[in-house]
């Protein structure tokens, strides 16, 4: 059992994890004033893309907690950050079903966006979209879903910022990215690149921005088919909380497993104070 005294960097999910919606999860103020105390580096890295660092550093000090946006890492700039060493942005235009969080990264990258129904095929080669992003966007339309769609089919690169399908909220647990994507995939055929999590793409950033090695890492967070199994294909040590959407029944179904299961971040950060072993 390693000792919390041998963590060095935390990587650790938000919806869930830290909220549910607008809702703070009770703890979360005393939380991150014992991850400063004890110095422990942390990034938030959420599958969510809908938003950017600088709104999620908002959300956070409205609930109390006041962190710097370099902390932040969502599957929209991991996205961007991904495609920026895959292609040459300045010669790469891109589609996104998303909001702001999908698509300011992209745009800070240099890459160009395009509009609605602008496609590329024999009759129009110099309109549509060489890659298709899609993220959590609740301006969702038709038009959208059609023009995602119709690139493609013309031979867009298909990329999903993250797979998850279904999402916790305030209301109760809705649908995910995960759900528009399985729609697109049965539209076109075409499967899309994951790069938020269970791929260890998301986590092995967030390492590089902590500075840590996979030994003294530890992924937080509240889903076992992306989070923690996220944190398995990486090589690093996860804590599920179960304040989100993975229960202790789905637990005893599953084929893999968190290295600790905790209650929520006041067992974890009490946990920290009281330097237990995990």
């Amino acid at each position: 059992m390693q000792s919390v005294t041998h963590i060095r960097g935390l990587i650790i999910d938000m919806d869930g994890v830290l909220w549910h919606g607008t809702e703070a999860i009770p703890g979360l103020i005393d939380f991150f004033q014992t991850l400063n105390d004890l110095d422990i580096r942390y990034i938030l890295a959420t599958n969510n893309a809908s938003l950017t660092p600088a709104q999620y550093v908002s959300k956070l000090a409205k609930m109390g907690v006041s962190i710097s946006a370099d902390k932040i890492l969502t599957s929209g700039l991991a996205t961007a950050l991904y495609l920026s060493q895959k292609v040459n942005p300045k010669a790469t235009s891109v589609f996104v079903i998303g909001i702001d969080g999908a698509t300011q990264p992209l745009l800070e990258l240099g890459f160009t966006l395009t509009g609605l129904y602008e496609v590329k095929n024999d009759q129009h080669p110099d309109k549509g979209a060489d890659i298709v992003v899609c993220g959590k966007d609740e301006t969702l339309s038709w038009d959208k879903l059609a023009t995602a769609t119709l690139n493609i089919r013309a031979g867009a690169q298909f990329i999903g910022t993250n797979g998850d399908t279904t999402l916790p909220t305030e209301h109760g647990v809705t649908h995910g990215n995960g759900a528009i994507l399985a729609g697109l995939e049965i539209a076109t055929g075409i499967k899309p690149t994951i790069i938020g999590k269970p791929e260890p793409i998301m986590y092995q950033q967030a390492m590089t921005l902590l500075g840590t090695k996979p030994e003294e890492t530890v992924a937080i967070g509240d889903r076992l088919e992306t989070d923690i199994l996220g944190a398995i294909r990486t090589g690093i040590d996860s804590i599920m909380v179960l304040t989100g959407i993975s229960s202790e029944e789905d637990l005893k179904k599953s084929d893999y497993q968190p290295t600790w299961v905790m209650q929520d971040i006041i067992a974890i950060t009490k946990a920290l104070k009281e330097k237990h072993t995990l």
